[in-house]
């Protein structure tokens, strides 16, 4: 559920003076009271601009993400370093459990959403330069071979179709004696 930062600012404000807060209806009154309690910090931390909503996502880079990480790794609480740079808790703390299991490589930004369906394009000319001597002879010898079993491969398909032809038209003829 979103709350308007005019909303928890009173939240925060009732909070400081000990003034009865009004609880919503839907979520337990601990769940709320845990809420509140983020909100203050925020607003000690960032003060009224920390109750607002981001209007767009930040991209962090991958040094970025290590001085969190570096932080939390030191001692620093989750919370507290996540409330101070803007994000989530949990979002750090997928950045930290990334950083344990893959090291530094772990921070970087992956492409995200599904994988293409076709592979990925081949390379299209092999550079010369790359290749030995050897190689290149082998390379214009496969190149030779193709290129003689692809016109093989068209005779035979050619020699199949003439020979379908022919044979419907054998088939033609003794139909016509028939009748």
């Amino acid at each position: 559920m979103k709350y308007s930062w005019e909303y928890k600012l009173q939240c925060v404000e009732n909070y400081k003076t000990g003034k009865e807060i009004v609880y919503p209806s839907g979520i337990s009154r601990a769940r709320f009271r845990n809420k509140i309690t983020v909100w203050v910090r925020l607003y000690d931390l960032h003060g009224i601009d920390g109750l607002k909503h981001r209007q767009f996502n930040k991209v962090w880079s991958k040094e970025e993400r290590f001085e969190l990480v570096a932080r939390v790794m030191a001692g620093e609480s989750c919370m507290s370093v996540a409330m101070e740079a803007g994000i989530s808790d949990g979002q750090l703390y997928q950045w930290v459990r990334k950083y344990k299991l893959e090291g530094y490589d772990g921070l970087e930004l992956r492409k995200q959403g599904r994988p293409r369906k076709e592979p990925k394009p081949m390379k299209k000319e092999i550079e010369d330069n790359e290749l030995t001597p050897s190689e290149k002879e082998e390379f214009k010898l496969l190149k030779r071979r193709l290129e003689y079993l692809e016109a093989e491969n068209a005779y035979l398909k050619k020699a199949k179709a003439l020979e379908i032809t022919r044979k419907a038209q054998i088939a033609k003829k003794n139909q016509n004696r028939q009748k």
